[in-house]
């Protein structure tokens, strides 16, 4: 099994702008720790980051800061970079090839949003035939609200990672897969 981190999205704007993640609180530690776990283990890092593309957009605007990497992150040396413009990080991306062409058959999901980026990268590498690895505390979201309903982010995390885990993913702490790496 050769393994990628897929660290999705960690940008200002989630941190600072309109959509705050707040749960679980300690998801950018645990990135962190999954960052330093892979880079022990010398697993590849893919850093993948969300531009905008609607002229009326108020988010994710190339060159704002909340489009910015994380400071946290943003020096990081990666193996890899993808911009995207849609949810999945492969849609519209090299992610697949630079995947196949590294014989990575595995792919580790962490980053934001959990329902989103994160669920549909998720979602799509399975349909692409990878495996996939998805750190329950190392993705993370917040409440919503519209026009079908208001949920508590808690819930609206728990219920991804119970999907992902039915049909898509190995749902894992960032610890127990850290020790994976160890054995």
């Amino acid at each position: 099994m050769k393994r990628a981190l897929i660290i999705i999205d960690v940008q200002n704007e989630y941190f600072t702008g309109a959509l705050p993640v707040t749960y679980p609180q300690n998801s950018m530690q645990n990135i962190q720790s999954a960052l330093k776990a892979a880079k022990q283990a010398n697993v590849p890092l893919v850093m993948v980051q969300h531009t905008a593309t609607a002229k009326d957009a108020k988010a994710f605007v190339k060159g704002t800061y909340g489009w910015e990497l994380h400071d946290s992150i943003k020096d990081i040396d990666v193996d890899h970079y993808v911009e995207k413009e849609l949810p999945s990080s492969f849609v519209g991306t090299d992610l697949e090839e630079w995947l196949r062409k590294n014989n990575i058959d595995t792919v580790v999901i962490s980053g934001y949003m959990t329902q989103h980026c994160c669920d549909t990268t998720a979602r799509y590498a399975h349909h692409l035939g990878f495996n996939v690895e998805f750190l329950s505390d190392a993705t993370g979201t917040l409440d919503f609200e519209n026009k079908a309903g208001k949920v508590i982010a808690e819930e609206l995390h728990r219920a991804v990672l119970v999907e992902q885990q039915f049909r898509f993913s190995d749902v894992v702490s960032t610890k127990e897969w850290s020790d994976k790496l160890k054995v």
